[in-house]
């Protein structure tokens, strides 16, 4: 008997340990005590912050990179790489004190001659240029970056720009470090360990941090081809958090995640490609408007969630946005069809491309293809992948129509820079001269109160010329593992890392 026992109890402690062991190798893919997986959809399109273009990689790059100023929950440009600032009356001078003890991810200190490198490059005034770098244009108006002394900088500008800062969070770089598409450095709490394209990019925590270091040991951004294979994942607790999620996949999370809700802090709308047929004609962009529902988009693809708008600027630029513009258009299907005639057009058909790792762009093209037929409209959907969308219609204007969500940095100019008839980014390849002129004046004057006003009459100008048909600031919806803790969403589309934790 005594022989019996001590082999059953040998047998249960046999299987405890494998049982251990299955758990501990479970967690290794996800839910480990100092690392992490989070679900993306969308490739790095560069690993060189000055070089890459798409929101989804800036989000993640947010981690690695800091500018002189970065954004805070509430929308403040706090000090970064900068201990401190100040901005002259005129708007024309910015004075930067650095923060002492600032290392780069290689560990050499950060330096003024670092900083000015990095401003004179992301804004195209280098003697030897960069033909790779994607410029920021707000940049341009930067007429000379001084080294006052070893802590501080100065920009002095060539007009006023009261708007700047909200641009000055683009990365500091090391100035002779030449690997950055590579093996990328910057300052921020993590740092890059690998990257495997299609399959994920890995970073660490920065141990040498001037700041609060991260919580989390490691982060591995899990990517895939789309949302829906993200979401099979989280049945096997591969993945511990997934943003962007659909509305019928936050409704039925597994056990063992919860949902957490933001926004996406971008403006969601169908946009046209302005300079070719049949969409060079404003009343033909006028009456697709006419067409749409923004509400019943918003029931069917998002449960009710998300912020209407009537233009590229968000409900959340409180102050800036106009109420007008986002109440000019409601759905008028007999006003459609009175303006496709004066058009000269009786049968109207073309093409929405969408890219096919956004679903939530998927289905909202779904949506309006059934509004539009009400018009007897013909919308055809064409899904394309996330890097034929940015050859063919970000950067070759092959396309009729898209849908996608433009981001902005936190400055109102942002919000509409890229429909300057001049702008690098005009995808739309929409010109107005009346639009440049106000824009001019809206970023130039230093006077509050006019800045507010012009830059509603840019709404305005814009509903009346549909630029776009501007639908909603979505709502980001979050899978996130129950172990976690300390999620943070911000004004500025980023996913922030440094604050997660074990509960």
């Amino acid at each position: 008997m005594k022989k019996c026992i001590k082999k059953f109890a040998l047998l249960v402690t046999v299987l405890a340990l494998v049982f251990a062991a299955a758990a501990c190798s479970k967690k290794e893919t996800a839910g480990n005590d100092g690392s992490i997986v989070v679900g993306i959809t969308q490739d790095m399109d560069s690993l060189d912050p000055h070089v890459c273009v798409a929101a989804g990689t800036k989000e993640v790059l947010f981690n690695v990179f800091e500018g002189l100023v970065k954004a805070d929950t509430k929308g403040n440009l706090v000090p970064a790489v900068a201990e401190s600032f100040e901005i002259s009356p005129d708007g024309k001078l910015y004075t930067f004190k650095l923060r002492k003890g600032v290392k780069f991810h290689n560990g050499a200190q950060v330096t003024a001659q670092d900083v000015k490198y990095s401003l004179e490059r992301i804004a195209g005034i280098t003697a030897d240029k960069d033909s790779e770098v994607n410029v920021e244009k707000a940049l341009s108006v930067i007429d000379e970056v001084v080294i006052k002394d070893d802590d501080t900088i100065e920009l002095k500008l060539k007009e006023s720009d009261t708007e700047l800062l909200g641009f000055l969070t683009v990365a500091i770089l090391p100035k002779d470090y030449k690997d950055q598409a590579k093996n990328p450095v910057g300052t921020g709490p993590f740092k890059f360990e690998s990257y495997t394209p299609l399959e994920s990019f890995v970073v660490v925590k920065n141990e040498d941090y001037w700041g609060e270091k991260a919580k989390l040991d490691k982060v591995t951004f899990k990517i895939a081809s789309d949302i829906d294979a993200l979401f099979l994942e989280l049945s096997s607790g591969n993945v511990d958090i997934i943003p962007y999620l659909t509305e019928s996949q936050a409704s039925s999370l597994p056990k063992g995640y919860r949902l957490e809700t933001g926004t996406m802090n971008l403006v969601q709308g169908l946009y046209f490609n302005c300079e070719k047929e049949p969409f060079n004609d404003p009343k033909v962009r006028q009456a697709i408007n006419y067409c749409i529902d923004r509400q019943e988009i918003l029931d069917i693809v998002a449960g009710g969630r998300g912020e209407i708008t009537g233009s590229n600027v968000s409900p959340r630029f409180a102050k800036y946005f106009s109420e007008e513009a986002k109440n000019y258009y409601n759905k008028d299907i007999d006003k459609a069809k009175a303006l496709l005639k004066e058009a000269g057009i009786d049968e109207l058909e073309f093409t929405i491309k969408v890219p096919s790792n956004y679903v939530f762009h998927v289905d909202t093209a779904q949506v309006i293809e059934q509004q539009l037929k009400k018009a007897g409209i013909v919308a055809m959907i064409e899904q394309v992948d996330w890097a034929a969308w940015l050859d063919e219609v970000y950067k070759g204007g092959n396309y009729q129509a898209t849908i996608i969500g433009l981001a902005s940095d936190l400055a109102p100019s942002d919000t509409v820079a890229r429909f300057d008839s001049n702008a690098g980014n005009n995808f739309v390849h929409y010109s107005n001269p009346e639009f440049d002129e106000l824009f001019a004046k809206a970023k130039s004057t230093t006077d509050e109160d006019e800045k507010i006003k012009l830059y509603k009459e840019i709404q305005m100008l814009m509903a009346k010329d549909a630029t776009a048909a501007f639908i909603q600031d979505p709502a980001l919806l979050m899978a996130v593992n129950d172990k976690l803790t300390g999620i943070r969403f911000y004004p500025v589309q980023v996913l922030d890392m440094s604050g997660i934790s074990f509960k």
